[in-house]
């Protein structure tokens, strides 16, 4: 059940996606473009969004647990440290080049488009290539390889 869920919740928000026009690159892109083609329709779709996350959490939170959860598994930092801003300036520069942010680019790949595929190639080769200098740099120094 937990699975048919979360295939029924991603086909709705790739679904959204594809409708509100943010799988079409060119469209996010002219979002950017504020002293040329500027179309603000990105600015309505991600305050729908933002609505519905609030109404969402402010009902889904007073319950004692998920549905299919033990626990709710809600981030309780609050540090602005130099990882998370490093991290949302990549992606606003890689959103910023493609016109696409992960949420419209894998709706996207169902066209079969060249650049989908090579941006989510890149992505994920960006988060593999992350995870491994991430857990290289956690290690303690006793577990590190000596510099040969």
């Amino acid at each position: 059940m937990r699975h048919l869920l979360t295939l029924l919740i991603g086909t709705l928000f790739g679904t959204g996606i594809a409708l509100s026009g943010m799988a079409n690159p060119a469209k996010v892109l002219n979002f950017f473009d504020v002293f040329g083609t500027w179309d603000p329709s990105l600015a309505f779709v991600m305050a729908g969004a933002v609505t519905v996350t609030f109404l969402g959490y402010r009902v889904v939170l007073r319950r004692d647990r998920p549905g299919f959860e033990t626990a709710f598994d809600v981030p309780t930092s609050r540090v602005v440290d130099a990882r998370l801003l490093i991290g949302a300036g990549v992606f606003g520069i890689g959103w910023g080049i493609g016109g696409f942010c992960p949420g419209g680019a894998l709706p996207a790949l169902g066209t079969g488009s060249a650049k989908v595929i090579v941006f989510v190639s890149a992505l994920s080769a960006g988060i593999l290539a992350t995870k491994v200098f991430l857990s290289r740099v956690a290690q303690p120094v006793s577990q590190k390889r000596p510099a040969e």
